[in-house]
């Protein structure tokens, strides 16, 4: 019964031709979920001997991309993290296998997937907070800074070649769509060496980033949700765990991936309207 109510109306807005898809596509629509409002993440101290101190960002940067030729983006975010705490605390960080890092490249072993600098980031995060909700925390404000940011900013003192990367937004997190997009901008392909001085600088981009935040946090000023998505919101009012659907999970930007089609956009909204909640 449902469904044929979605399809007389899907008929009659047809019949009516363009007026009446514009308003069937606008009467049903959900209330799409609120952008949270930032707060701040009150600071737990680590009850490991993995124990952070306040680092500079821009001499982490620094680290971060003369470390890149040695291992790539996820090697390069991390060692620039841990061996500044190795040479300020010692030990445990003077004896952490930063080697095994280095499978980060290309999206994992060149497979595309999570950006390496952030998958270095994320890596550096969890080991340096104990509490697992505000890990969570911190990393989602990181990575929702990467889709949205027009990077590469960082400007090395010594840069490893004569190149200014142009800058681009990611619109996601994802290796292969990062670098692609960027590539589409510049002009250049996967395998040239500006592409590499691109994702050099932006693994620079990311260490200043990740010790900006664990600084942050350390001095309990961190303030969550200062990067709204409102793409992924959209989309989760229906599709995310609390929707209608609830065939999804996920707080990265939708669209890298999923293009909205026409049929989606005329009627997605009244099928809202009709459908059980599962």
């Amino acid at each position: 019964m449902e469904r044929r109510k979605v399809l007389k109306i899907a008929a009659g807005a047809v019949a009516a031709g363009g007026s009446g898809l514009v308003a069937m596509t606008t009467a049903f629509k959900p209330e799409v979920k609120a952008a949270e409002k930032p707060k701040n993440i009150e600071f737990k101290a680590n009850e490991s001997d993995w124990k952070y101190v306040p680092l500079e960002p821009a001499t982490t940067a620094e680290i971060a991309y003369a470390e890149y030729p040695n291992g790539s983006c996820m090697y390069g975010v991390f060692k620039s993290v841990v061996s500044q705490l190795a040479a300020i605390v010692g030990e445990p960080f003077a004896s952490f296998p930063s080697q095994m890092m280095k499978y980060g490249h290309g999206g994992v072993n060149g497979y595309g997937t999570i950006c390496g600098a952030l998958n270095g980031a994320a890596a550096a995060v969890s080991l340096l907070v104990g509490d697992k909700k505000n890990c969570d925390v911190l990393m989602a404000e990181l990575f929702a800074a990467y889709e949205t940011t027009p990077l590469p900013e960082f400007k090395p003192k010594d840069p490893g070649m004569d190149f200014e990367p142009p800058k681009s937004v990611a619109k996601s997190v994802l290796c292969h769509a990062s670098t692609t997009r960027w590539g589409k901008k510049a002009g250049y392909t996967i395998s040239s060496k500006e592409r590499k001085e691109r994702c050099r600088r932006l693994t620079a981009d990311i260490a200043f980033k990740v010790v900006t935040i664990l600084n942050n946090y350390h001095a309990n000023t961190f303030m969550a949700n200062a990067h709204d998505n409102e793409t992924a919101r959209t989309c989760m009012t229906c599709h995310g765990s609390e929707g209608k659907l609830g065939n999804t999970s996920g707080k990265m930007t939708c669209t890298s991936c999923h293009e909205e089609s026409l049929a989606h956009k005329v009627f997605a909204d009244s099928h809202h309207k009709f459908m059980s909640k599962r």
